[in-house]
């Protein structure tokens, strides 16, 4: 007897009816073979389960009239949130259609008898279908999560920068992976190109950083936590900057402290070219001269407070002696004549000096720090 012939229409119609059995086959067969599904929260299986009836639904209405990768998309993957390419993987996802394909072509001679090679064709099609969909979504939502990533990223370095380290800022920055232990100190300089960002933050990841960072004009400025109080090793994340100045700002406790370390970075960066033998990176701090002279009032105080305040109360003359030393072409014999000492008495209050300052009277760079420091702190006095 020869098999009766059924149109499209039918065999949808028939494939409707079993759809239900379908899903719940696909559904008992992740358990198996799936281990992580039973894993997830219920709200999360509950999502793949509608996932899994879509698909099925969408085959067959596909099958009845096919109209292509957008509505596949659209039926399959529009009843679960956005949120769940976050939580499962592309590849977790593939593996899911795949599963439901198979136990879909593995029920077709049971439900369609002599039909189900007529089917059988059309749901291998409808496979790279949704698989060319899935891949798309995740496309998608990976393209949009970057972008709000870098949009709350500069949020947060914007809102550091301005001196709004709250509570909230903190958690927006966990939200972005910082790990929220560790000292942080901030660096600025020029925008090295398009990859400059990624840069950053292959470097830092690769130094075991948190990292932060923003575009601002023509600089990036970068937010670093887990260095040491050295600001190690942030020096490594310098080569991403643009060539010319890259400043770092001083090392302070915490994420919500960063300002303190951006206004000094930032104000060495306006007056890096100041220095031109300056070191690449080169701390805030060392640029206190310039600072100072460009009118930064807190490179003023804190050439007076510690560098002239501790001279001065060092006692013994170290304070005359290193302005003697200085004013005379950094001679000892000279300085020892001018004022009456034994050459070893100016060696004794130079190193007496540079132990209360930190900085070397014999050194160039310091003694022009020196020399500044001293002129402020008479004017302050």
């Amino acid at each position: 007897m020869r098999p009766v012939t059924r149109s499209r229409a039918q065999i949808a119609q028939r494939l409707t009816r079993a759809s239900g059995a379908l899903s719940s086959a696909a559904l008992s067969r992740m358990d198996v073979d799936m281990p992580w599904v039973t894993e997830l929260p219920a709200e999360d299986r509950s999502f793949i389960g509608l996932i899994v009836q879509a698909g099925i639904k969408s085959f067959i209405d596909w099958y009845r009239n096919p109209e292509g990768t957008s509505a596949v998309r659209a039926e399959v993957f529009g009843v679960a949130p956005r949120e769940m390419a976050g939580e499962i993987t592309l590849e977790q996802t593939v593996a899911m259609v795949r599963l439901s394909i198979i136990v879909v072509d593995e029920n077709l001679d049971e439900i369609l008898g002599d039909d189900a090679e007529n089917a059988r064709g059309p749901l291998n099609r409808y496979a790279r279908e949704v698989a060319f969909a899935t891949a798309e979504v995740y496309a998608r939502y990976a393209e949009q999560r970057g972008a709000w990533d870098a949009r709350l990223e500069a949020l947060v370095v914007d809102s550091l920068l301005r001196g709004e380290g709250d509570e909230t800022i903190s958690s927006r920055a966990s939200a972005l992976g910082w790990d929220g232990t560790g000292k942080v100190l901030v660096m600025a300089g020029g925008l090295g190109g398009s990859r400059a960002l990624d840069e950053v933050r292959r470097i830092a990841r690769e130094h075991e950083l948190d990292c932060l960072c923003a575009v601002q004009g023509d600089r990036l400025v970068v937010v670093l936590g887990g260095v040491d109080v050295q600001g190690r090793p942030s020096g490594a994340v310098a080569a991403a900057f643009a060539d010319g100045p890259v400043v770092v700002g001083p090392v302070v406790g915490s994420l919500a402290d960063a300002r303190t370390s951006s206004d000094a970075a930032q104000a060495g960066l306006r007056v890096a070219k100041g220095w031109v033998d300056a070191p690449r990176p080169v701390h805030a701090d060392d640029l206190l001269p310039e600072r100072a002279l460009a009118g930064d009032e807190a490179a003023k105080t804190a050439l007076v407070e510690h560098v002239y305040q501790p001279l001065a109360e060092a006692g013994g003359a170290v304070l005359e002696t290193v302005e003697g030393y200085l004013d005379r072409g950094s001679s000892i014999e000279a300085t020892a004549r001018a004022l009456f000492v034994h050459a070893n008495t100016v060696r004794y209050r130079l190193r007496r000096a540079a132990e209360v300052s930190g900085l070397s009277p014999g050194d160039p760079r310091d003694s022009y720090t020196l020399r500044v420091a001293f002129t402020l702190g008479r004017l302050s006095s």
